[in-house]
Parts: C-alpha cells; structure tokens; sequence
C-alpha cells in the first residue's frame, strides 16, 4: 500500500470522526440551549401543522430569503439545488449503479457550473454591498472560495482531465468497509478530495451549520399562540415544579 493512500484514508478517517462527532454535539448544544420568549417571526403559523408547512417552504425554498432579497435568493437557491444534484451523482462512487443514479449523471455533473455561479454571486455580494461586507470576517470569504475550490476542481476532473473513475470507486468503497485499495494519483483528484476532507473538518465549527441550526430557530419552529398557550422554557418550568 503506497503513502500516498495510507495518508488519504487515514485523512479521510479523521475528518468523518470530526464531522460526526461534532456535528452531533453541536445539534446536542441546539437541543439543550433554552427559547425563554415566544418569539415566532409573524406573520407565523397558529398551528404545529402551519409550523411544518413553513419548515418545508424554508428548507425547500428558501421562503423568507425570497421574501427579504430576490438576488440573494437567486444565488443561494442556484447553489444549493444544484449541490444537491452533485451530491446525487457522487453516490455513484459509493452505491450500485443504479437506474436512477445512472439518469442523474448528466444533471449532477452540470450542475457544477450553476454551483460555481451561486457561489460566485455570494462572493461578490460580500466585498460589493458595504453593510455585508462590514459584518464579514475572514473566514466567511474563505468558506466561500473553499467551496468554489472543491467545485472547480471537481468540474476540471470532469471536462478537462479525466481521473479513473473505476479506481476511484475502489478507494471510497475500501474506505467504508477497511479494505483500502490503491488511490489514483492524479493531481488534480488529490486536490480535490484534500479540500473536501478540510470541508469536512471544519463544518462543524463553521457558519455551515446553518444547515441543521434552521431546525432549532425559534422564530422559525414556534407556533404563534401566546394567547391561548403560555409558553415556559424547560429551566422554568423545573422551578415552577420544584416550587422554587
């Protein structure tokens, strides 16, 4: 087994613990961390079942970015669709080749250009309009042009040199089940898969946890019912219990 595929695997192994490990103990922080006021953003929901219906309309299209800033929208929406297409495709390295995965090949892999232009029009918004690029820090630039990386590069593996798919299949798939096969080495696939396992390491101490932090919003996940339901956080109401 060469360095070079000992390296990557163990990379690969580190990152998938931070991941995990810390993704999961920040939705634990979420979960704990207490909601004291009713603070639903109105016009809100009545019901659980309105409350839903608005998790669904966020998740799937960014319903109060629309509202709030139609570029912005345009860009983030251009992005995550189309990240969610690439994620698709890249299944194939792990699972059969099935039907569908096989009809999704050609959406997912020109998807990237449309990832590539959302991100680029996020980028933009950051160092053009001032009252964004006031609240930037560092970080927020770099997430962005980390992700541009991993996507450029991916679209460059795609269109312009070729990495050997088949190898790369027995890389990922000796990875999950320990039985490491040999990692092509390619240049430009090196690159890429270092920049996803940095992506990986740093997600879960990243403004990315946007991602599973939407779940956990008050203003978003609250039902608008203060009248006819008084609304205790968890702490208080252990007082309240213990008659303190």
């Amino acid at each position: 087994m060469s360095f070079l595929t000992v390296t990557y695997a163990l990379t690969f192994y580190f990152a998938a613990i931070v991941f995990v490990f810390g993704l999961a103990y920040r939705i634990r922080t979420y979960a704990k961390s207490p909601a004291p006021l009713k603070i639903p953003t109105t016009p809100a929901p009545t019901t659980r079942t309105g409350v839903v219906v608005r998790m669904l309309k966020e998740l799937t299209v960014f319903e109060s970015l629309f509202k709030s800033n139609k570029w912005i929208w345009l860009f983030g929406i251009l992005f995550h669709a189309a990240l969610l297409l690439a994620f698709i495709r890249h299944l194939r390295y792990i699972l059969p080749d099935w039907s569908l995965l096989v009809f999704m090949q050609p959406f997912g892999k020109y998807a990237s250009f449309a990832m590539v232009i959302g991100l680029g029009g996020l980028l933009v918004r950051r160092i053009v309009v001032d009252r964004v690029r006031y609240i930037s820090a560092p970080s927020d630039y770099l997430m962005l042009v980390l992700i541009i990386a991993i996507a450029a590069s991916g679209m460059l593996m795609t269109f312009v040199e070729h990495t050997d798919i088949v190898a790369l299949k027995a890389f990922l798939l000796g990875l999950i089940f320990v039985d490491w096969n040999p990692l092509p080495t390619d240049l430009i696939l090196l690159v890429h898969l270092a920049l996803v396992a940095l992506l990986m390491i740093i997600f879960p101490f990243s403004k990315l946890l946007h991602a599973p932090g939407v779940f956990f919003s008050p203003t978003r996940n609250q039902v608008d019912n203060p009248r006819e339901h008084r609304h205790i956080a968890a702490w208080a109401a252990k007082l309240e219990t213990s008659g303190k």
